[in-house]
């Protein structure tokens, strides 16, 4: 699929991905900034794209710095719209306990192509019931339980 970019920024590098088969190509910082513990910021990426209808483009957080350091993306998975033509910028935040810096060109997101559908919501009365009900957080417990043959069990 073809998803155009525009360079705002001359510095700015393309999304690539690393591996052939990878789902995530890798956004990258235009500029230099500093994350303190607890805090987040919008961290611009220099770029802009245009995402064919029927699409959205999700930005996610970097597994091994989220696991080293516990920098995440603060809306996760952030979304580009199809119609926004904006600069594309990630909300990092550092959930670490000590300062995060970043360098310009440095890899601070992933962002993977996905396909939108639209649902059509319609007002009823009543739901059709169903086993969970209305379970909501935390309502299957913490434990799996299995049979003898080790298959979950409800």
């Amino acid at each position: 699929m073809r998803i155009k970019i525009q360079r705002l920024n001359p510095e700015a590098k393309l999304p690539q991905y690393a591996h052939p088969g990878d789902s995530g190509a890798d956004l990258v910082a235009v500029t230099e900034c500093t994350i303190q513990p607890m805090q987040w910021l919008a961290v611009p990426t220099g770029i802009a794209a245009e995402v064919p209808p029927g699409f959205e483009l999700q930005v996610r957080p970097r597994s091994g710095w989220a696991l080293k350091q516990g920098v995440t993306v603060l809306n996760s998975p952030g979304t580009v719209d199809a119609g926004y033509r904006g600069e594309i910028k990630v909300i990092l935040l550092n959930l670490g306990s000590e300062a995060v810096a970043i360098a310009r060109g440095q890899k601070i997101a992933q962002m993977v192509v996905a396909p939108v559908v639209w649902g059509q919501f319609e007002e009823v009365d009543h739901l059709t019931p169903s086993q969970r009900g209305s379970g909501g957080f935390g309502s299957t417990g913490l434990t799996s339980v299995e049979d003898d043959m080790g298959n979950p069990q409800s």
